[in-house]
């Protein structure tokens, strides 16, 4: 589901990729539904190719998600409730136990709260490509017949 929704360098929100320009990209700001070209110099990264750091390697951006989505509960995160940086840290650890304290800063997880809040007023809570799970399923069952075969 992230494949599609895309964060924009300079620019404020998340966007849904709708079409490719000669040029530019077609984006929908999931917010407000307003439709704008996104350029080539423009930097863009889609939310699928992110991934957080953490004590035993990246941590893709959906399973954060999907770990936040469950700690709070399928409600937003007031972050301005949670209080200075030791506390959002501490509320992120519950997410993500062994994120890694010295290289993921608190504006970082601050931007993830972001994002996930917005996610879940657009009504987005699936956060996993449904595709990752096929080719696993896929893989799985190959696995299964080769070792029938043998």
């Amino acid at each position: 589901m992230l494949k599609g929704i895309i964060a924009i360098s300079g620019k404020p929100g998340l966007y849904k990729l709708l079409s490719h320009g000669k040029n530019s990209l077609i984006v929908e700001n999931i917010s407000t539904g307003k439709r704008m070209p996104a350029y080539t110099y423009e930097k863009v990264i889609s939310l699928a190719d992110i991934s957080m750091y953490s004590d035993n390697g990246d941590v893709p951006l959906g399973d954060v998600l999907t770990s936040l989505y469950t700690v709070a509960e399928g409600k937003p995160v007031d972050v301005k409730a949670l209080g200075g940086d030791a506390e959002i840290r501490e509320y992120f650890a519950k997410v993500l136990p062994d994120f890694d304290r010295d290289r993921v800063y608190t504006t970082d997880i601050r931007k993830l709260f972001a994002w996930y809040n917005t996610l879940i007023a657009a009504g987005i809570t699936e956060f996993k490509d449904g595709e990752i799970a096929e080719d696993k399923a896929a893989e799985a069952a190959e696995a299964a017949d080769a070792e029938q075969v043998k």
